[in-house]
């Protein structure tokens, strides 16, 4: 055994809430703050230029290389899921798009007795974090730390787009952030001056010299330590060396929608059949824990374009070299954007109350294997062309599936059971996201643009052969939640300030506790729950 430590606080996760709750935690000079992560630290240069997101989903160095079980309703094939294993954890590599998801989604929180956690409460916490160069309402705020932009790219069939959902019957939306989330528009990013703005950059890094605040890279956590039900400290792995590390007041838990209930898991916490299978003392017996996931499926269409306008032409390596240079440099050029800079949320039909559909528009062909996003450093192939590209999912899907442990050994991965399309629903509201795509394509402004549908292809129409598709192609959008979920349900693992049942001083802080998934990316409510974990713990240091 290592050394012993002790701090007020422990932080196990430097992603998108641990470094929010390390930075508000650690503005108070009288308690100590340690925020552990297993990852390294975020001076790659290959972080800050946004069109690069591919190549590090691709790495295997700041990424946890994930992959599900084989997936019964995808054919048994495996999906990659890439997780950040850096500072910053996935907001270090992933696309960038800050939405917050809809208002509908947090009313639904608070009507599942939530208090605290409606629309009207969070709104003000994502505006506390939030510093947006161009929006400063009732909806935004241009104070906070975390930058966030409106879409940066030039390229002309965005606008396309976006036309083509009017003409379509669908409204313009200027902010998914705002009013309504409903219509088509151009989504904003976490990016600032051309490079990307993750949760690192914006709360970390600028208070690394406070005194009180300790982070440690490269330690992977084993357990939390948990003593007459209270969690008192963690035992961590770090450069070969076991060691404890006591905590006076508490424990957070902010490792993610993967990691977090491996980590209960591993610490005995959880159902007690599957601890006992693994041979784990049974700490707690506590059925949610790694129940409840869910994910973002969706599908990928394109079409081939008439016109030399899409970004193909951006990629080519002799412009590449350039535009790498102009972003390193002066935060310009092509890969300074993410080429999914289009979007859109709609109804597929009347009587719902929110969007249930999310579309992602790119103005190039998917050519990259497995990743299904533009990789500037592949060779160019013989099939190489203009085209166009959008992503069609549900954004509440109905299928749930589940995280366990492979092995009661921490540097084994778990098991993720994801279930994409279980749900016959999910299968059905992607049917319509197709139908509507095809549709909002077939109209006028697409007609000098238009070339062949590439995928799923002019044959593929009915429900069946639709379904034959998609579980042959269906991936997902990279957003897994609810894992730890909130609530005072059998299957809840945390109450509504974020204290995992049964256990003291332990509070799970990340998107793994989501009751319901939001409607969109995932990365900025997770944020705000970071933000909401803070004001729980200093709110309680207050009484």
């Amino acid at each position: 055994m290592g050394k012993s430590d002790s701090y007020d606080y422990i932080i196990i996760g430097a992603g998108s809430a641990g470094c929010v709750i390390a930075n508000r935690l650690s503005a108070n000079p009288d308690c100590s703050v340690l925020l552990v992560e297993a990852g390294g630290k975020d001076r790659n240069p290959l972080f800050r230029l946004p069109m690069l997101m591919g190549k590090l989903f691709q790495s295997g160095i700041y990424n946890w290389h994930y992959n599900t079980e084989a997936e019964p309703g995808l054919n048994g094939r495996s999906i990659y899921w890439p997780r950040g294993k850096v500072l910053g954890g996935s907001s270090t590599i992933n696309g960038m798009i800050y939405i917050r998801g809809n208002r509908h989604d947090y009313d639904r929180w608070s009507q599942l007795g939530l208090s605290g956690w409606s629309y009207e409460d969070v709104l003000p916490v994502f505006r506390r974090s939030e510093n947006h160069i161009q929006r400063e309402d009732a909806f935004h705020s241009d104070a906070g730390e975390l930058t966030v932009c409106r879409a940066r790219g030039k390229n002309m069939l965005h606008d396309v787009f976006i036309s083509a959902g009017e003409e379509a019957g669908f409204t313009r939306n200027d902010d998914f952030n705002g009013a309504q989330q409903e219509g088509f528009g151009r989504f904003d990013f976490n990016i600032r001056d051309g490079r990307r703005w993750s949760s690192s950059s914006a709360f970390l890094r600028p208070v690394l010299d406070r005194p009180n605040l300790t982070v440690e890279t490269g330690a992977l956590t084993h357990r939390i330590v948990v003593k007459s039900g209270r969690a008192t400290g963690i035992e961590i792995s770090q450069r070969g060396q076991l060691r404890h590390i006591e905590a006076r007041r508490e424990v957070v838990l902010s490792a993610g929608a993967v990691n977090s209930p491996q980590l209960l898991l591993l610490s005995g916490i959880g159902p007690a059949d599957e601890l006992n299978e693994k041979a784990i003392d049974v700490v707690h017996d506590l059925p949610g824990v790694g129940k409840n996931l869910q994910d973002h499926v969706d599908c990928v269409m394109s079409w081939e374009c008439l016109k030399p306008v899409s970004l193909f032409n951006d990629l080519r390596a002799d412009k590449l070299a350039v535009s790498l240079a102009q972003g390193m440099l002066f935060g310009k050029g092509i890969v300074t954007t993410f080429p999914y800079e289009g979007g859109a949320f709609i109804r597929s039909r009347e009587g719902l109350a929110s969007p249930n559909i999310q579309l992602h528009f790119m103005p190039a062909l998917e050519k990259t294997a497995n990743l299904h996003f533009p990789n500037p450093f592949r060779k160019k192939s013989a099939d190489s062309d203009h085209g166009f590209t959008l992503r069609v999912g549900p954004v509440n899907p109905d299928s749930r599936g589940e995280i366990t442990l492979r092995s009661a050994d921490p540097t084994q991965p778990p098991r993720i059971q994801a279930n994409y399309l279980q749900a016959q629903s999910d299968l059905e509201t992607m049917f319509e996201g197709i139908r509507i795509t095809r549709d909002v394509i077939g109209q006028k402004s697409f007609d000098p643009y238009r070339g062949k549908e590439l995928a799923p292809g002019p044959n593929v129409e009915s429900d069946a052969e639709m379904t034959a598709w998609l579980r042959q192609t269906a991936m997902t959008t990279f957003h897994p939640v609810g894992t730890c979920k909130m609530g005072d349900d059998p299957q809840a693992v945390v109450d509504g300030e974020l204290n995992l049942h049964g256990i003291d001083a332990l509070r799970v802080a990340d998107a793994s506790i989501m009751p319901i998934i939001t409607s969109g990316n995932t990365n900025a409510p997770t944020i705000m729950i970071g933000e909401k974990a803070a004001e729980f713990i200093q709110s309680g240091e207050a009484r």
